[in-house]
């Protein structure tokens, strides 16, 4: 359940056109400070995620490890996505407090 949710908000998040996708652009928004949380599946390449968790240690963004490739893709309508960045700041909010399992801890 909690999954269908996120992907949902990832779908509206799309719409909105407030996410950025694919490795590169997701680390360029995270430099100049412009992306809130960054999904990245699970079955990611580790080279990616470590360094994506490097960047956004590095710059004080929240980082979660969400969903498979194929999951995430689907729910943005791409191919192949394994990173996403969220640029708003509500939905990042609101994708952080279901994974938390309803309430944002600190």
């Amino acid at each position: 359940m909690t999954n269908k949710k996120i992907l949902g908000l990832l779908g509206l998040c799309t719409k909105a056109g407030d996410i950025c996708f694919g490795t590169d652009a997701c680390i360029d928004l995270i430099l100049r400070k412009k992306v809130k949380l960054i999904i990245v599946a699970q079955d990611a390449a580790e080279r990616t995620k470590r360094n994506l968790e490097f960047v956004c240690k590095e710059n004080d963004t929240k980082i979660i490890f969400f969903g498979t490739i194929e999951e995430i893709s689907r729910a943005i309508g791409k191919d192949n996505k394994a990173v996403i960045g969220i640029k708003n700041k509500n939905f990042a909010l609101e994708i952080e407090k279901i994974i938390n399992g309803g309430e944002i801890i600190g």
